[in-house]
């Protein structure tokens, strides 16, 4: 088998494992690779072909991983899912709530829900049902909230 088929069989391998890091680097290397390959396929010398390759992919990683990097991280902002999603909305407490649990409508969906501790020890808050809560964090599948109209702390300093 000619010399750039093993050039160009070690940039796909390298293309595989940079899909699997998601790095940047194994695709510059995979670039210095098929500069390797063209350079087998223009009858250079291998000494030639190594030397190509490594000038290559040093030179891609320096330039151009930099300048990808910067702009793959220049995103909109994340827009939150699932259960990190939730926090912040307002739901209907079907349940009694009481820091010891309790249940709330959240978007269509019925959650097992407690209120978030206010700190006071031997508190007895309570929130009947019918009244609009506020989501302030999520613990698992259980929504911590607090009345609606309230600016509650949780532990972690969240409003």
């Amino acid at each position: 088998m000619d010399g750039w088929m093993w050039w160009i069989g070690g940039a796909l391998v390298l293309a595989v494992v940079e899909m699997l890091s998601l790095d940047l680097v194994f695709i510059m290397l995979a670039g210095g690779a098929v500069a390797g390959g063209i350079t087998a396929a223009a009858g250079g010398p291998f000494w030639l072909q190594v030397i190509v390759a490594c000038v290559v992919a040093v030179l891609l990683i320096v330039t151009l991983r930099p300048w990808l990097l910067q702009n793959l991280r220049r995103r909109t902002d994340l827009v939150e899912t699932n259960a990190a999603a939730q926090v912040g909305r307002t739901a209907v407490v079907i349940a009694e709530v009481t820091e010891l649990g309790g249940r709330v409508k959240l978007a269509g969906e019925v959650w097992s829900a407690r209120l978030v501790d206010d700190g006071l020890p031997n508190s007895t808050g309570r929130v009947p049902e019918g009244v609009e809560v506020r989501v302030v964090k999520i613990d698992g599948a259980t929504a911590v909230v607090a009345p609606a109209g309230a600016t509650s702390q949780n532990a972690d300093g969240a409003v």
